[in-house]
């Protein structure tokens, strides 16, 4: 087991979890192993850098030509204040230009500027067009966590309002935002958390637990509200992804719990409890909206792998046990909407959550175990490159006995070639379906023997009834009329018979 367990390469090094910058914060693979704090900065790095390059680019294209129309109105003798007057709609055009590549972050930020406290009602009567996904088709859901947030909100009283304005604004801001791509949606997002944290940081005086649970309400009333239109975008190929993914699961549902090497028993009821509970729980990601909440399913989901391996091996389980057994999980689960849930995770969720604590480590794996399955091969689980094929095409399966398999070939009933309780359940009703077929095989000749029997016992009867016709015929004798007295020999000294009499009153 030691040997195969090596070969299939499932270990991941917990250094390989962080960072690759080397800060010590998770990291993920949809931001090239760097942790949020990293991408932002080289995100950020790379967006300055392509507008200084369009700025050099946009001044280069003015010099050449201004240089040129100079040449020109020289060779014409013109005044040379029509080629200044020429090359403004050019400026007005760069300057449009260059405002449209910065629009994103400084209008987030006009929020949190003193300016925009002085004339907030002036600004709604202007534009009071609300958009369908913030004032009209509000769910349940959505009106009973506004009512929430605005609760939570009283409790802090002068910045409280300051924060469910700020709040409103940024959701008015981002409902107008559709044609942004994922990631500048993403960006604004984070640049609203980051300026907004930082205020709330000033105002409590660095009670870090404070900011915290208020960055948590505003992170949940937000993306509550801007869920349909932030979540697998169509500006993005999440959709695309999960199919992809969907289907590669569904083509390794044959791959069981000892190729992957999991310590797991699902013989143990706890243990199968668990099990059930981690799938069901990695299924309800799905159902949330809160990248907050759909973490929290995460982490339940890792809790109770955890319980399950533990309850195997009596003893704490480790990271190497871990991994593995969260493959398996996922394999048997086949979440729904997965890479878009990963990719809203990373995209919107409050970023000091995913660069530390359980959350962002329990995260990284399931990131970790998703890549492990989109590479999964023959290599992986020590099978053979031609076998591997013909598993994932449907063609042979490792559970049925084959010639060519490797794997043990006992009776799947009895032998340790089962994988799991519902696999050895189904072996089980196999056998009781055959042995109902003996049965009633057995039955039917019994019935086919009875209806013999019964035929030959009524021609018997009729056979021997005829005989004894034959042997004794049945002769029938009309009896003699006669007389009721006649057989009497002493009717002469019968009484005479009695004769009325009549007597006078």
């Amino acid at each position: 087991m030691s040997q195969r367990k090596e070969r299939r390469g499932i270990h991941v090094d917990q250094s390989e979890l962080h960072c690759n910058k080397g800060c010590g914060y998770y990291g993920n693979a949809a931001w090239q192993g760097l942790c949020s704090k990293c991408w932002r900065e080289e995100y950020q790095r790379a967006r300055q850098k392509q507008i200084q390059e369009d700025w050099a680019l946009a001044e280069k294209l003015q010099r050449e030509e201004e240089v040129a129309y100079a040449s020109i109105q020289g060779a014409q003798s013109q005044p040379l204040s029509q080629p200044q007057a020429s090359l403004a709609p050019f400026s007005k055009f760069e300057e449009k230009k260059t405002n449209e590549k910065t629009r994103k972050v400084t209008t987030v930020k006009k929020f949190f500027s003193p300016s925009s406290r002085t004339a907030p009602k002036k600004e709604n009567q202007e534009g009071k067009t609300p958009s369908p996904s913030i004032s009209r088709q509000s769910s349940i859901e959505t009106d009973r966590i506004s009512r929430d947030f605005v609760d939570f909100l009283k409790t802090l009283h002068k910045p409280g309002r300051e924060v469910h304005k700020q709040s409103r604004a940024f959701i008015e801001f981002m409902a107008n935002k559709k044609d942004l791509s994922a990631d500048e949606l993403s960006e604004c997002v984070q640049d609203f958390y980051q300026n907004l944290s930082d205020r709330l940081m000033t105002h409590f005086k660095g009670s870090s637990e404070r900011v915290e649970r208020v960055m948590d309400e505003v992170e949940k009333y937000i993306m509550t509200r801007l869920y349909k239109s932030v979540f697998c975008p169509e500006t993005t190929d999440d959709e695309e992804k999960d199919l992809a993914t969907q289907n590669r699961i569904r083509a390794l549902h044959w791959v069981d719990i000892q190729m992957l090497c999991v310590p797991v028993d699902e013989e143990i009821p706890e243990v199968s409890d668990n099990v059930v509970k981690a799938i069901t729980d990695v299924i309800e990601m799905d159902s949330k909206r809160v990248p907050r909440d759909k973490l929290a399913c995460i982490t339940r989901c890792s809790k109770h792998i955890f319980s399950a391996i533990k309850i195997t091996k009596s003893e704490p389980a480790s990271a190497d046990d871990f991994l593995p057994t969260l493959i398996y999980i996922v394999l048997k689960a086949n979440p729904p909407r997965l890479q878009s849930n990963i990719q809203y995770i990373t995209r919107f969720c409050n970023p000091s959550r995913l660069m530390t604590g359980e959350d962002g480590y329990y995260f990284t794996n399931l990131c970790c175990a998703v890549a492990f399955i989109e590479k999964l091969d023959a290599q992986s689980l020590n099978l053979d490159p031609e076998d591997f094929e013909r598993y994932m095409s449907g063609q042979a399966s490792p559970r049925r006995p084959e010639a060519d398999s490797g794997w043990p070939q006992v009776d799947p009933p009895t032998g340790s070639a089962t994988s799991s309780p519902a696999l050895s359940q189904v072996y089980q009703n196999l056998d009781l379906l055959s042995g109902l077929g003996s049965r009633q095989d057995r039955v039917l000749e019994g019935v086919q023997s009875l209806q013999r029997d019964l035929i030959t016992w009524q021609e018997t009867v009729e056979r021997e009834v005829q005989e004894i016709l034959e042997k004794y015929p049945l002769e029938i004798r009309l009896p003699t009329p006669y007389a009721i007295d006649s057989d009497n020999v002493e009717n002469d000294r019968l009484p005479p018979p009695l004769t009325p009499q009549v007597f006078a009153g």
